[in-house]
This record gives C-alpha cells, sequence and structure tokens, in this order.
C-alpha cells in the first residue's frame, strides 16, 4: 500500500489535535467545518486507522494518532526548516540554526561562537533545545537539528564531531541540610544504601558505570531525570540525591555540589550527522566554533 499524505493534511490534523474540535481547527485554520472533516475522513481511510475518538464536545487521539501527531511534528518542522535554508539568500547569510545540547557548563562556547557571528550576520538566530543524549541524538538523526552538544560516550562511527577544550565535573547534588553538606568529597562507599537520583542515560555512560565500580550494582537507584532541574526537585522533596554535573544548580542557600571522588570529569562533543549537508548559517557557526577552539590551542 502507497500512502500520499499531503503537508497541507498533516498541518489541518495536528490543528485538530491541537484544538481538539472541530470548529477549533476550522476556525483556526479557516476552513469550514464540513470541508475540515471530510480531509480528516479520507486520512484516516487512507491510512486504514482511526485517528480520533469523537467526544461530545472534545476530540481525543487514538494511540495511532498520537503517533501520527508525533511523526507530524517532526514532518512539519522538517519540511520548514528545508524552505527556509533553499530560500536563504545567496548574498546575504541570514536564518537559523538549531542545536541540542544537554545540560552543560559548556554550552558557554557555542553561545560565545554564535555572539561573534551576529557581529557580522546580525540576522542568524541560535535555537538551542535542551535533552539528554537520547533526546539529541534522535533528533540529529531526523535532521530536526543541525548540531548536538554531547557528553560522554557516543557512536563515533556515526557521525562527525568536535571534542569542546572544557571539561564537566561528577558530583552529587544533596539538600544543604543533609548529613553529606559538609563533605569535601563523596565515594562510592558512601552511597551504599543511599537513594539515589540519576540520568536516565547514566547505563550508558561506562566511565560513571566504572566509577562506582563493583558497587553500582548493588546501589540503590531511586528515580530518574533527563533534567537536572526536574533532578533538582526530587532532591529538595527529600525523595534523593542526584548524580549530576557541577554548575548547574546554583541556589547555594538549598543545594550542595560535593564532587566524587576519585574525581571523575566528563568530555564534550559537538556532533553532527556525517556527510551533512549544512545552511549557510550552520556552515558559519561551525566555522566559527572550529576558529575560537584553534585559537586556544
Amino acid at each position: 500500500m502507497v500512502i500520499h499524505m499531503e503537508i497541507r493534511v498533516l498541518e489541518y490534523f495536528l490543528a485538530v489535535a491541537r484544538e481538539q474540535s472541530i470548529s477549533g481547527a476550522s476556525k483556526f485554520l479557516h476552513l469550514t467545518q464540513p470541508t475540515l472533516s471530510r480531509q480528516l475522513k479520507e486520512l484516516e481511510e487512507e491510512l486504514g486507522k482511526q485517528l480520533f475518538i469523537r467526544g461530545k464536545r472534545t476530540i481525543t487521539l487514538t494511540d495511532d494518532g498520537v503517533l501520527l501527531r508525533k511523526r507530524a511534528e517532526e514532518i512539519i518542522d522538517l519540511v520548514q526548516k528545508t524552505e527556509a535554508e533553499v530560500t536563504a539568500s545567496n548574498d546575504y547569510i541570514s536564518g537559523d540554526i538549531y542545536i541540542g545540547a544537554g545540560e552543560t557548563e559548556g554550552i558557554r562556547t557555542l553561545v560565545s561562537a554564535s555572539k561573534q557571528i551576529n557581529r557580522k550576520h546580525p540576522d542568524i538566530r541560535l535555537n538551542i533545545e535542551s535533552g539528554d543524549a537520547i533526546d539529541v541524538l534522535y533528533k540529529l538523526d531526523k535532521g530536526l537539528i543541525d548540531f548536538g552538544l554531547i557528553l560522554g560516550s557516543f557512536d563515533k562511527t556515526k557521525y562527525d564531531f568536535i571534542q569542546l577544550p572544557t571539561k564537566d565535573t561528577w558530583g552529587l547534588l544533596v539538600r544543604a541540610d543533609s548529613h553529606f553538606a559538609k563533605k569535601e568529597n563523596i565515594t562510592s562507599d558512601d552511597l551504599l544504601g543511599e537513594p539515589i537520583i540519576i540520568s536516565r542515560q547514566v547505563y550508558r555512560n561506562h566511565d560513571l558505570a566504572g566509577w562506582f565500580g563493583e558497587s553500582f550494582p548493588k546501589m540503590k537507584f531511586v528515580a530518574t531525570c533527563n533534567l537536572i532541574f526536574n533532578g533538582s526537585v526530587m532532591v529538595d522533596e527529600g525523595i534523593g540525591y542526584a548524580i549530576t554535573l557541577d554548575k548547574l544548580i546554583n541556589n547555594k542557600e538549598k543545594f550542595r555540589f560535593i564532587p566524587l571522588n576519585p574525581e571523575l570529569k566528563i568530555s564534550m562533543y559537538l556532533v553532527w550527522k556525517k556527510y551533512q549537508i549544512f545552511s549557510k548559517a550552520a556552515g558559519v557557526f561551525l566555522d566559527e566554533v572550529k576558529r575560537s577552539i584553534n585559537s586556544r590551542t
């Protein structure tokens, strides 16, 4: 079966999913309700799937509808990004640079490069989307972002990359009133039996697992998160102590960051797809990052 979904129809579908009603979506799209209903019915027939549960007042998505919404959002984003790149002027460089980034102080390197670029090309815009390596690499693979800022290990055969000149330090985030708060460092033995909050990708981080050593399988991991702000809320509520990187939570009245012992640092990389064809804006950005790094060495 060959499916020919039009971008326009996907936009209709997303409008209904967002508004949760035909009437609301039709007003937003400036379409009549019968026209919109017919387009949605034809989409369901083409896919052979029910996408909506039609209630008396609201419309909700089926499981297949939720999946289509996710893919449709990705498709529309990619189409808009491509249109902007193709229609960009050859003489005047402008446009958007999309970067997916983990939480790290190292983002300053990329922001600094963007600042330098804006002095010559004020209409180049930097767009940063936060997420862990799982989120970032997914979006990179789908073409939704130009670059990813990755902490630690990744498949270096799959991507081109630059190692940034800075490293982050692993440690433990605790409440200021914790019994750990006055310690200068934390060992793996200190954490045995203690409730630990970790990043959801920690099991993929061989360096961190290696730091725990034989204690790793014995650790009491009580929760995971992909952004440390949410992890800090869990710490504040007394759920546990968060393994995280330095300089991300700066509220010294509530929290203390205690480095691991032995010290453990993590490298960071600017990553992009192999054989990537960059927009002019993204190409200028990459050149500036390389220039900035070379000037430090």
